[in-house]
């Protein structure tokens, strides 16, 4: 398949501006490694993205929430939706390669308030992603553990394990972007030929499979709301709750070549790749069901773990789950460094608190090493709550998804209100620009309205969804910040008006 944006401009591929100059043109000094490749750059969001965490985290979900048909059809469906969100984002990212990624672009297409709002969405989701993704990994570390010595992790040694992970991830993003190019570039491979391990030996070694009625008709509905379109829409939130991070390649712009086309490729590369192997995944896995009810009520308290246990024993599902593990670490390794590079742009336009703190580069690795320490603290601080209850934590982790997948369509709509104010970068869709945003604007502002739905029928404390009250507790947060930052929040006037940044390149280490 190829892997080149859906049209050129008119005139055909724009000739590449030097990247420094471009970003001194956008308003910025820079100061940041240009280290990272095409390849990296599609890596970091494919890592991101990751089908081997989301998936297998998010599939007992799905087993309950319309089941094998909505979660295979269901995945079709909404990868080609999130395909148009993401090539509709890389256009306006080849217009505006920075690290600030979202909010730039909603500043300089709508104004100061827009941006604001859009950066505390997308900071806030980016946090909340780190959150999730490594918690995620400590649970099913704590599975393999289990499985192969024993250990049964409690919520504090579940806590614990999260926390090395964290650790883990900072120290790794503290090297430099060239060792986290490197990562992300070994993680594409990991994913993909784990995927391609996974399918072929549920497809090769267990003696029952279901048949393909079950696997692409089967509609399971475990919810307790009674109406199908309602459950079949909830099943939604399987795909779309992995296909989130593809932001990842923006905010890594200033440290790639050619960022202004190899940013944009990086996104809508993430998202199809993705797409085909994440549906190889989810096939693979319910074709190979022995005890549907078995799985759904695991011990192990992960349905996947226990698929794979019925169906290849204990010692190929031990395997294999660790295949899964060192993918979600991959996953969380990249998402520190999309968050942390969101927490040094934003700062660098004064609009966190401590900004002249977390602003600073190394000036031996030229990694924004306080913002770093920054996204792994408020991420641990965020998952506390699941050492009382897994469903306040779930609260707290819905920031997330409710915080950056609106932000995704902000820069996009605000494009399209612009019209031919907006001048595109090299990377451009031309005459499907316009269809293909508002396919994007509409389907984001659908899905937002699926996340803060009830899940479960009866709504109780317990299965409540949360979800609109961390988007209020967001919007409260940025809106009471406002009034005291504004009068220093701005981002540089484009074209030629560099500020004087030398405080950024302080070293500190």
């Amino acid at each position: 398949m190829s892997t080149s944006p859906p049209t050129w401009s008119k005139a055909g591929p724009i000739p590449q501006k030097d990247e420094e100059q471009r970003l001194r043109e956008l308003g910025y000094q820079p100061v940041l490694a240009r280290r990272m490749g095409g390849f990296g750059n599609f890596a970091i969001s494919f890592s991101v993205i990751s089908i081997l965490s989301g998936c297998m985290t998010l599939y007992g979900f799905g087993m309950g929430n319309g089941g094998p048909a909505v979660m295979l059809w269901g995945w079709a469906g909404v990868g080609l939706f999130v395909l148009c969100v993401g090539m509709a984002l890389a256009e306006v990212t080849s217009a505006y390669p920075t690290s600030g990624a979202l909010y730039y672009m909603a500043d300089r297409l709508g104004g100061r308030k827009w941006g604001w709002y859009t950066g505390w969405l997308n900071l806030l989701g980016l946090l909340g992603a780190i959150a999730g993704i490594d918690y995620g990994a400590a649970l099913f570390t704590g599975a393999f553990l289990n499985l192969q010595f024993g250990f049964a992790p409690s919520p504090g040694w579940t806590f614990v394990i999260f926390l090395c992970i964290l650790l883990l991830h900072a120290v790794l993003n503290l090297f430099g972007v060239r060792l986290v190019s490197v990562l992300n570039s070994i993680s594409v491979w990991w994913h993909l030929v784990g995927v391609a391990i996974i399918v072929g030996v549920l497809a090769i070694v267990p003696d029952h499979h279901q048949s393909p009625s079950f696997v692409f008709t089967e509609f399971v509905n475990d919810s307790g709301w009674q109406n199908p379109l309602y459950v079949a829409a909830i099943g939604l939130l399987l795909a779309q709750y992995t296909f989130c991070g593809y932001d990842a390649s923006a905010h890594l712009s200033e440290e790639t070549s050619n960022a202004s086309v190899t940013a944009a490729r990086g996104i809508v590369r993430a998202i199809w790749v993705s797409w085909i192997a994440g549906f190889a995944l989810l096939a693979g896995l319910t074709f190979a069901i022995q005890d549907y009810e078995g799985a759904q009520n695991s011990a192990t308290g992960v349905p996947p773990a226990q698929i794979l246990i019925d169906a290849l024993g204990t010692s190929g599902a031990t395997a294999l789950l660790l295949l899964v593990i060192v993918a979600q670490l991959f996953c969380g390794n990249a998402e520190v460094a999309a968050a942390s590079r969101m927490v040094f742009a934003f700062s660098r336009d004064n609009a966190l608190p401590g900004s002249a703190l977390w602003r600073r580069v190394s000036s031996r690795t030229q990694t924004p090493v306080p913002a770093v320490w920054l996204s792994v603290i408020v991420a641990g601080v965020l998952a506390l709550p699941s050492l009382y209850s897994t469903t306040a934590y779930g609260a707290v982790t819905a920031i997330n998804v409710i915080g950056i997948t609106p932000a995704y369509a902000i820069p996009i709509y605000l494009k399209l209100r612009a019209k031919d104010r907006f001048e595109p970068g090299p990377w451009t869709l031309g005459r499907w620009s316009k269809p293909i945003g508002w396919i994007a604007v509409v389907w984001v502002a659908f899905v937002t309205v699926l996340f803060c739905l009830p899940q479960s029928n009866p709504v109780t404390v317990d299965s409540m969804n949360y979800a609109v009250i961390a988007l209020a507790v967001v919007l409260i947060l940025a809106t009471a910040w406002w009034y005291i930052a504004r009068g220093s929040y701005s981002t540089p006037q484009a074209y030629g008006n560099a500020r004087e940044q030398s405080e950024i390149s302080e070293g500190i280490v």
